[in-house]
């Protein structure tokens, strides 16, 4: 900061200031830190500080009280998650491309959005279901769930979950409005702001979202095609003590890699001593050809949370996801859930119930994976003239994790193709570190337009002719 011109070093120890009060990590009241000890912690000198406190208490933010300090000042701002720091970029900003992928319309292509094009959706079933919940009694349509949920519904939950090795009762499952809200209900349950949580590098955007309007602190572990580093992942349970390990069990969002069984016992072992929670998100289940290792199975749900929904295969329209859990804890996440939403949405888990024992639901899901494979060869076979290669190949799913040509920035390129209509996704939005500038996930089933392709090309040769110089202009052999 001491290398900034004064003005700005002080618009910058000015939003300092702001940040925290934003995360409400200063709250009305509080005293900020003397002039002296914030120029150490911000490297600038004592006369900057007290000219950003002079400006910010002119403003009204804070207030001085002589021969005590400054304090905040007013009420207890608005929780306002754009402004809590580390800021971003809006073109890696995950809140900006969720509400650009999620505002877009028809004639937005989406190859950076994270799930199925509605043509890919089992509409007849869905309408099936539908049709039967007309002529369901009137406490169907009109009635608030039980504080679990559909019980027939937690039941065949439970079934499914047995087929992945887990131990799970109906009374072990607890019935939530979306799988988001399933995290948000346990960060709500284990959290306390200021704690550590660990995710993966890169991982699921949203993940970075929710773990903000939580005020914690995320430390991300990179991961490698066969799981977390584990290395990486010992020293952060070292150095951070974290109280949650949030991630994905089957098809890792977004590198498509697969948790295997030797990562997942030692993943377990290292941390069993520590307390640790692990938070597994198994969203994508059932786009898998053959099941990975549950982190829930190995444990028997004694550490382990397992959550999920059918938002990506069912519909995100009818929202209802789950967790499933110990006992004890599920009947403490049942009172959060209905201090935060009572009774939950009784209509959603009848008509979930109704399409998932549907038989063409098994044979929609065949259908999908077929699909899906057929298009990850395709979309490899587009993006390869490109110079965008693949980090990892899946063994299913929808997302491919690419590497960008050698120069390009993700940001950039996502940045120059969305005013030609293609919604893109870059590295950085999923990863904590900002490490992966130069890798973009791809949508295979959103990739089947051939003008992402060509806008695609057209927007790498623009990125490289800027920093090629003149009269070297053209594609890079």
């Amino acid at each position: 900061m001491d290398e900034r011109p004064a003005k700005t070093r002080i618009e910058a120890v000015m939003a300092a200031v702001r940040a925290r009060i934003a995360s409400r990590s200063l709250t009305p009241g509080a005293r900020l830190p003397s002039v002296r000890a914030q120029a150490r912690s911000l490297g600038v000198s004592v006369s900057t500080v007290v000219e950003a406190y002079e400006r910010l208490s002119a403003e009204g933010v804070i207030r001085a009280r002589p021969g005590s300090g400054f304090y905040v000042s007013g009420p207890l701002a608005p929780l306002a998650l754009a402004e809590i720091a580390p800021a971003r970029h809006r073109d890696i900003d995950p809140l900006w491309i969720a509400r650009q992928s999620l505002e877009a319309d028809a004639a937005v292509l989406r190859p950076g959005c994270g799930w199925l094009p509605p043509s890919w959706m089992p509409g007849p079933g869905l309408r099936r279901a539908l049709r039967g919940l007309a002529r369901a009694e009137e406490a169907v349509l009109t009635d608030y769930a039980t504080p679990l949920g559909l019980p027939a519904l937690r039941q065949l939950l439970s079934r499914r979950m047995a087929g992945h090795g887990i131990e799970a009762g109906a009374g072990q499952i607890l019935l939530t409005d979306s799988g988001t809200q399933a995290i948000d209900l346990v960060c709500r349950f284990l959290l306390q702001p200021g704690d550590t949580v660990l995710v993966d590098d890169p991982c699921y955007f949203n993940f970075h979202a929710l773990l903000k309007a939580h005020r914690v602190r995320v430390v991300g572990v990179p991961y490698t095609p066969s799981g977390p580093d584990l290395d990486a992942f010992a020293a952060a349970l070292s150095a951070d003590r974290p109280r949650l390990y949030i991630t994905n069990s089957a098809i890792h969002n977004p590198t498509g890699a697969v948790l295997a069984p030797v990562t997942a016992h030692r993943l377990l072992s290292l941390a069993a001593p520590t307390g640790l929670v692990i938070v597994e998100d198994d969203i994508f289940a059932d786009f898998e050809e053959d099941p990975a290792p549950r982190l829930a199975a190995f444990d028997g749900l004694s550490r382990v949370l397992h959550i999920g929904s059918v938002s990506k295969t069912l519909s995100a329209s009818v929202r209802c996801g789950y967790i499933a859990g110990k006992a004890d804890w599920i009947d403490g996440l049942a009172d959060l859930k209905i201090a935060t939403s009572f009774g939950g949405g009784r209509l959603a888990s009848e008509l979930l119930l109704a399409a998932l024992t549907d038989g063409g639901y098994r044979r929609h899901m065949e259908t999908v994976r077929v699909r899906l494979a057929a298009a990850m060869q395709r979309t490899l076979a587009r993006l390869a003239p490109l110079g965008i290669t693949p980090w990892l190949r899946p063994a299913g799913g929808m997302f491919l994790w690419c590497r960008l040509p050698e120069g390009i920035d993700a940001a950039a390129l996502a940045g120059a193709c969305l005013p030609q209509g293609v919604v893109l996704a870059p590295g950085n939005v999923f990863s904590p570190s900002q490490g992966a500038g130069g890798y973009m996930r791809f949508n295979v089933a959103q990739c089947e337009d051939p003008r992402i392709f060509d806008i695609l090309d057209a927007a790498i040769d623009s990125l490289r002719q800027r920093k090629t110089p003149a009269g070297q202009a053209g594609r890079a052999s």
